[in-house]
């Protein structure tokens, strides 16, 4: 039985350490496109975390508002006044705020981001917090988030060993005396570029850590539920006609569209993402190139062969282009498989959500099927000019 072996193969293969070398670059080009891309999916996952978890159908904030952790109050007086448009059912509210927890074994003060609501009223949707509300209707009880960046010492390792009534010192910014609280709970949240962990307290205990900073009546971000008949859009358009302007209103994909455009456009770390995303692509295409025309000069004559003895120019310019897929499917393959490592490894040394995806698979294949064939398309102005009379 014959075997038909492409010709695309046998000149790669020809030259064993430049064809290792060549998938190798390709394959290091796959692993910079999914570093990237596992790094903005996170970036982007991790900032919408309690968006993505708070029950409600539409969301007042203030019309300063820019992400949620750059924090903006308003006046609560403005989710009352939407409680009395038709189609509202109930509304709720939530208090934001940056703090400082104390290290409970090293003394040390680390930033964290401390959730408030009425546990009467739940507005998050987490089983952990559920399990926990009437903890939370306790004075000075918080519940802490177990994913939280280890700086904060092992305060869930404690609760666990049954250590439940150990004091943890919460200090308002700028302030010297800090406000003691229990834990009651643990919850699983993450952090995020911009916050390292995070608290939930019940809103009087919000406002008792932080009795100088915050009036009761501000509030950061107000949840409205609708009336099951209500559509969203048009009780959203009602409310932006009706309410004053200093104020926004969102329905919920709006709410997490909007953290993402700030995360991607308006922040240091979103920029360089996607530049280095557009660079990676870029760098792919000139190595790949590189790659090709180098093995077309090397097989120069051959191919001028090839056309003295009859075949078109359609046929060399298909074989570059096997060429190219097939250095893009075996670049992809290693590069691929030492991602799923990396996202591992990065994702217990961070705690954020750096996870392989089919859309991020899909995506860096086809991407670079595609650097790979416009390299090719590239290269071949070198083959078009093979002549005959080369070879003689």
């Amino acid at each position: 039985m014959n075997i038909k072996i492409p010709l695309a193969w046998l000149q790669l293969a020809q030259q064993k350490i430049r064809f290792v070398v060549a998938v190798a670059g390709i394959g290091f080009i796959v692993l910079l496109m999914f570093i990237q891309l596992g790094f903005q999916d996170a970036l982007y996952s991790s900032a919408t975390a309690v968006h993505q978890r708070l029950r409600g159908d539409l969301f007042l904030v203030s019309s300063q508002y820019k992400s949620l952790t750059a924090i903006q109050s308003f006046s609560r007086t403005r989710l009352y006044q939407a409680l009395g448009f038709e189609g509202v059912d109930s509304v709720s509210s939530i208090y934001l705020q940056f703090a400082k927890l104390k290290n409970p074994v090293s003394g040390e003060k680390y930033s964290i981001y401390v959730i408030g609501f009425d546990p009467g009223k739940p507005v998050m949707d987490i089983p952990e917090v559920e399990q926990h509300l009437d903890q939370l209707k306790m004075p000075d009880v918080m519940l802490f988030d177990r994913d939280s960046r280890p700086e904060f010492g092992p305060i869930a390792e404690l609760f666990n060993q049954g250590n439940t009534q150990q004091a943890i010192e919460i200090f308002p910014f700028d302030a010297v005396k800090g406000y003691r609280v229990r834990v009651g709970g643990l919850f699983s949240l993450g952090p995020s570029f911009g916050v390292d962990g995070n608290l939930i307290v019940s809103d009087s205990t919000f406002l008792r850590i932080n009795p100088n900073t915050r009036p009761v009546e501000k509030i950061d971000v107000g949840i409205i539920k609708l009336k099951p008949d209500a559509d969203p859009q048009k009780v959203l358009e009602i409310l932006e006609a009706n309410l004053p302007k200093d104020v926004t209103i969102f329905t919920r994909q709006g709410f997490i569209d909007f953290e993402k455009q700030y995360w991607s456009v308006r922040t240091p770390i979103g920029f360089i993402l996607n530049l280095m995303l557009t660079m990676a692509s870029v760098v792919g295409v000139v190595i790949v190139y590189q790659i090709l025309y180098s093995n077309i000069a090397t097989q120069f004559i051959a191919y001028a062969t090839l056309k003295a003895i009859g075949y078109p120019n359609s046929y060399l310019l298909n074989v570059v282009f096997q060429q190219a897929l097939i250095l893009a499917i075996l670049g992809y393959i290693p590069g691929f498989i030492i991602s799923i490592g990396l996202y591992d490894f990065a994702m217990k040394a961070t705690k954020l959500p750096i996870v392989m995806t089919t859309n991020n698979a899909l995506l860096v294949l086809v991407s670079t099927g595609l650097i790979c064939t416009t390299s090719g398309a590239l290269a071949i102005n070198k083959l078009r000019s093979a002549d005959p009379a080369d070879i003689f």
